[in-house]
């Protein structure tokens, strides 16, 4: 008999749209590969909903809070689920970006110089002498982030709105100038790095992400051989030091004037839609969609 799979997606974080996608193609993909699977738009009921069911495996295709920060994790610990991506700690180290650079910055991978500040505070003054980034300490996709140019004179104001999503406190980072790459870990080897340039506005966004045709993806990234392999090496010791589970991406920005590399996050669930860079990469690295997942069902497990 097949192995039933409950593909969990959707959930209730500001990422769930890219949650539905990434699961959708994820539960097709494992169908083609001869699963049984069960499509579960998560909901505050999961637990139940999962008692009822008693799949064999669970396939996180969560993003953000709840999904992606140790919180469906343990619930699925508890209820002797296997599932797949990182486990309890991992994850809940992973998402909390000013938590998960100094553990990872101790490991010895260069960090971009940050503080923690109210998004009040930075509302009024600018925290970091302009150009800096602000960014929600414990979201994904680039949700939140703002970047404030050299030469801006007053500080951002869409931050302190009464409907700000993004919690109460952000991370302020120095900007690191030049490009946006990316390398994806699983098995504990490196897939190889792709550079992300967005086709339009002026970094990797949300829309940028997650749009048809938002971004170009140059997979291998053209760059120096020995800068291709220092971020491979960087990729692979901060999925090390967070104790990251079966596949993660983290990413990096680089200057090629100042040859400074900068490693900015690790993502425990990267994104699996169509235009995702982790089935990109894996496709390069020889492994097609269906082959990818599969790896994935296969590498669940409890106590991760």
């Amino acid at each position: 008999m097949s192995r039933h799979v409950a593909v969990l997606m959707g959930g209730w974080s500001v990422e769930r749209e890219v949650s539905l996608n990434s699961g959708a193609g994820c539960a097709a993909a494992l169908e083609r590969a001869g699963f049984r699977v069960t499509r579960v738009d998560v909901q505050r009921d999961i637990a139940v909903v999962l008692d009822k069911l008693r799949p064999d495996v669970a396939f996180n295709g969560l993003h953000g809070r709840f999904g992606e920060d140790g919180t469906i994790q343990g619930l699925l610990e508890i209820m002797g689920i296997p599932y797949t991506h990182s486990g309890v700690l991992a994850s809940a180290l992973a998402i909390r970006k000013d938590k998960a650079k100094m553990v990872v910055a101790a490991a010895g991978v260069p960090v971009a110089h940050g503080i923690n500040i109210s998004r009040f505070e930075a509302a009024k003054r600018h925290v970091l002498p302009p150009p800096y980034v602000l960014k929600p300490i414990d979201e994904g996709s680039s949700v939140g982030v703002v970047i404030v140019k050299k030469g801006r004179e007053h500080p951002p104001q869409e931050i302190a709105r009464e409907d700000w999503p993004c919690g109460e406190t952000l991370l302020a980072e120095t900007f690191i100038a030049g490009r946006e790459l990316t390398c994806a870990v699983m098995d504990g080897k490196s897939l190889g790095v792709t550079e992300i340039r967005a086709s339009t506005g002026e970094f990797y966004d949300y829309d940028a992400k997650y749009t048809k045709g938002g971004s170009i993806h140059i997979c291998p990234a053209q760059i120096l051989p020995n800068i291709y392999q220092r971020i491979e090496e960087c990729a692979l010791t901060a999925h090390q030091a967070i104790g990251c589970r079966g596949v993660s991406r983290s990413d990096f920005r680089y200057d090629d004037e100042t040859d400074t590399l900068v490693w900015l996050e690790v993502n425990t669930q990267p994104g699996m839609t169509e235009t995702s860079l982790v089935p990109e990469l894996a496709a390069h690295a020889g492994m097609n969609f269906s082959e990818l997942v599969k790896w994935m069902v296969e590498d669940a497990s409890l106590d991760r």
